[in-house]
């Protein structure tokens, strides 16, 4: 690790060069003990396509954005706390290599290095940052994560139902509890899913029962405990059809208006480094 590098000047400049890069519509990230460890590019695999994004390890946490113009200009910047974080490596397909995937509570994402040193580089620079976070918060490793999002392209068909064929009028859907691409009638309900967001989130029919199931056995017990007799309500279900105005396209607009990759190198090139950790 790179502890020496706190508070000092190399490491004070290659931090404000990286908020310089996002510029106003990123947030400070400059702190006293902050390290920025490593940088690179990597695939992060979308809802429609895998795109290129721009990763910065720091000590305590993990930016990534958009790229806009190498090396110059991000935006749609993330930022994850690194104590939040569990990685899991993942075997290749014939259109991606060397994958992993980021997993929190909030947000879980596959993202692909170009090499498979690179990958390796990343995950035990993580690993070790994580296991450092823990180790001075106190905390215990997060044992909840939200579900990645099934690709679009994974499935021509609804995968609860398996009768609704999408098309271009036949939208698809995404459970926020599961990542399954659904459809409309397969995921009219929506939850209330506080680990994700204040508001009901859209949610499949068999997600929907479990969670139900699962939010009257807790009230039942609360009632119980501390008001025999009254009625239960589930207070964590909307019902209702699909408007479709709720938002199933945020990974489409965090990377809208991406172009190609950002030189002409063809990203798994052997020859080409991607990243770069600072010691």
């Amino acid at each position: 690790m790179v502890d020496h590098l706190a508070n000092t000047e190399i490491n004070s400049q290659r931090i404000a060069a990286v908020e310089s890069c996002f510029g106003a519509s990123g947030q400070p990230l400059a702190l006293p003990g902050r390290v920025l460890l490593g940088e690179g590019v990597l695939t992060k695999e979308c809802r429609k396509k895998a795109k290129p994004r721009i990763f910065f390890l720091f000590n305590d946490i993990l930016v990534y954005g958009s790229i806009v113009l190498s090396k110059r200009k991000y935006r749609s910047q993330h930022i994850i706390p690194l104590e939040e974080v569990t990685l899991e490596p993942l075997p290749g397909t014939p259109q991606a290599k060397n994958r992993w995937m980021i997993k929190t509570a909030k947000k879980s994402f596959v993202v692909s290095a170009a090499s498979t040193t690179e990958r390796q580089e990343w995950i035990s620079h993580i690993e070790e940052c994580v296991r450092r976070q823990l180790l001075a918060t106190g905390r215990q490793p997060t044992t909840e994560h939200a579900a990645p999002w099934i690709p679009d392209k994974a499935t021509d068909i609804c995968m609860r139902c398996t009768q609704t064929r999408f098309s271009a009028l036949t939208r698809r859907h995404h459970c926020r509890k599961c990542g399954f691409v659904v459809c409309a009638e397969c995921s009219k309900e929506r939850f209330l899913l506080p680990r994700l967001s204040p508001k009901p989130l859209r949610v499949c029919s068999l997600c929907y029962h479990e969670l139900a199931a699962q939010k009257r056995r807790e009230e039942a017990k609360e009632r119980y405990r501390d008001s025999p007799g009254q009625p239960t309500h589930l207070g964590g279900a909307v019902c209702g059809a699909s408007s479709g105005d709720d938002d199933d396209s945020d990974e489409d607009r965090e990377g809208s208006g991406d172009g190609d990759w950002p030189s002409q190198v063809e990203f798994y090139a052997s020859d080409v480094s991607w990243s770069a950790f600072h010691s």
